[in-house]
């Protein structure tokens, strides 16, 4: 998210900001801080890349309202699929707890608050199996390990991509001094699309998988249901991403 970009974007409709903290870097945070309480305006995370990541000593996910965790099977920490909600705000917890209990007060009940539960929201069913969370659990506990060895990898291709990338004028991440990253992924920025496909095969041809992030979501066909148009993001760029996950070096 380019914070410079924002204010013109807010209208009397705006309700949340949600800056995404993407490859695990975070988003400036002081300046949308600033911004969204100047306005009024609540910020909500998208934080699925960047657990245990920081911006000016602070965890990433702990700024807005509340933030998004993912733990689907591509994320540093993973339990095949999920998430979670982490909610800053006191004021919203109880809510989000009766929506996750199917649209019930049902955790109010176990705590002897109320004499019966009923229904009193819209909900569904967000809790994780106990496997799955003993699962995840176990990787928590041993979370600096995990983190260690990832940062290791990043660092390795940092350290061994510097010659190739200016020869080729690829651009390699760019991390804030200001931020302590997750290590979620090490992406690249290629020149052209032909050369970017061109990669993309070369890797493939080395049992190497490589992805591309992402189409613009506003072109794409629900984003125009939403009035999305070409030239709604008009940020000079580089042609295309490829990205290799410090897991493999999936892209």
């Amino acid at each position: 998210m380019d914070e410079t970009q924002l204010e013109r974007l807010i209208t009397p409709r705006t309700k949340a900001i949600v800056p995404v903290h993407y490859a695990g870097v975070g988003c400036e945070m002081d300046a949308i801080m600033k911004l969204a309480n100047d306005h009024g305006i609540a910020v909500v995370e998208d934080n699925a890349h960047a657990l245990f990541g920081t911006y000016n000593g602070k965890y990433l996910g702990t700024f807005g309202k509340m933030a998004t965790q993912s733990f689907h099977e591509t994320k540093n920490f993973t339990c095949g699929e999920g998430g979670a909600l982490l909610i800053n705000d006191p004021e919203l917890a109880e809510r989000a707890e009766i929506i996750r209990e199917k649209g019930t007060n049902r955790s109010r009940f176990f705590r002897g608050q109320v004499d019966k539960y009923t229904w009193v929201d819209i909900g569904s069913s967000y809790l994780p199996s106990d496997m799955l969370a003993a699962f995840l659990y176990a990787q928590f506990e041993a979370h600096e390990q995990v983190q260690f060895k990832r940062s290791q990898i990043w660092l390795y291709y940092w350290e061994h991509l510097q010659d190739w990338a200016k020869t080729h004028a690829v651009r390699l991440p760019i991390i804030p001094d200001h931020c302590v990253q997750s290590y979620h992924m090490f992406y690249i920025l290629l020149p052209s699309l032909e050369k970017r496909t061109a990669l993309i095969d070369h890797l493939k041809q080395h049992d190497i998988l490589s992805v591309f992030h992402y189409l613009p979501l506003h072109l794409s066909d629900m984003g125009k249901q939403f009035g999305g148009q070409p030239g709604d993001c008009p940020l000079p760029k580089m042609s295309a991403t490829a990205c290799c996950a410090c897991r493999s070096i999936t892209i």
